[in-house]
């Protein structure tokens, strides 16, 4: 059975949160020489709309990590395949990330950081996704919360595919059910 594309967030909505997220984190950081810590691959487009947003200047890293599991399922086993190459020592640093859903990774990734010995460390997600929560990791900057649904564009893929896509859709089988099938991140 095939799969068609839900519209769940315009570009407009999006472009209207990340300006009200750029400036919460404006506000919360400015004077500091702040780290912005990109996921690869699904968070860059977020990321850069959100530094072009803000007021003062910061300095952006990237990580990318796998995770291990078999078809759908994380088995929770991650590895970083590309660390940060700044100093985190000292500074504050916020993981920029596209998608929290199991939030596996993420914790991973939240105490492999914390490892490095930032000043402070908070989490910006674009998308809080709730159904399959296993992990629960402290969310500081929230774009959106969705209950479900397996979601592509604006930087989210399914299988590469749909990721430059402007807005947020939800894959959903021709019969128009939401595909629960699949994660996101």
């Amino acid at each position: 059975m095939g799969k068609s594309k839900r519209l769940l967030i315009s570009r407009e909505a999006i472009a209207r949160r990340v300006e009200e997220l750029a400036a919460q984190i404006s506000q919360d950081y400015r004077g500091q020489e702040v780290l912005l810590v990109g996921v690869l691959k699904g968070a860059f487009i977020f990321l850069a709309d959100l530094v072009r947003a803000m007021d003062f200047p910061v300095e952006v890293d990237f990580v990318r990590l796998r995770s291990y599991g078999a078809g759908t399922q994380s088995s929770g086993a991650v590895e970083v395949t590309k660390d940060v190459e700044a100093s985190l020592a000292g500074r504050p640093v916020l993981i920029v990330e596209d998608i929290v859903d199991v939030g596996l990774t993420l914790e991973f990734l939240r105490r492999h950081l914390l490892r490095k010995g930032p000043r402070s460390l908070k989490i910006c997600c674009l998308i809080d996704k709730q159904e399959r929560r296993q992990v629960d990791v402290p969310l500081d900057y929230v774009g959106f919360t969705v209950e479900r649904g397996f979601l592509v564009g604006y930087g989210l893929d399914c299988g590469e595919k749909d990721r430059t896509l402007p807005e947020v859709y939800a894959l959903v089988d021709e019969i128009g059910e939401a595909s629960a099938a699949g994660s996101n991140g």
